[in-house]
């Protein structure tokens, strides 16, 4: 039996994930090791940014809500550890693809 609509419908879904992977496979296919230096380098950089909102939201809810209880507090400051966490995870990541593509260019 035939469908109504085409089957190229299905692939739909897995555009945004092709989109997102274009850029770094492109950066590093054309670039090379300094490609990979360069994507180390945003992602460490992405990893700055989301300690610096982290610790912004952190400051923001002191200041405007001013002194909470205990337990708000510790669940504002559990908060803003595993965010600090994640994003030292993402800031070893792209020091650790940086140091990779400076290898690369060194061998090469």
């Amino acid at each position: 039996m035939r469908t109504r609509g085409s089957e190229s419908f299905i692939v739909l879904p897995l555009l945004p994930i092709f989109l997102i992977g274009l850029f770094p496979m492109l950066l590093l296919s054309l670039l090379g090791p300094a490609g990979l230096i360069i994507l180390g380098i945003l992602v460490a950089c992405a990893g700055l940014t989301d300690i610096l909102d982290a610790s912004g939201t952190f400051s923001e809810q002191i200041i405007v809500h001013g002194y909470a209880r205990g337990s708000e507090r510790a669940g504002q400051r559990t908060a803003l550890h595993s965010e600090v966490r994640f994003a030292s995870a993402m800031i070893a990541s792209g020091a650790v693809l940086a140091v990779a593509g400076i290898g690369g260019l060194f061998i090469s």
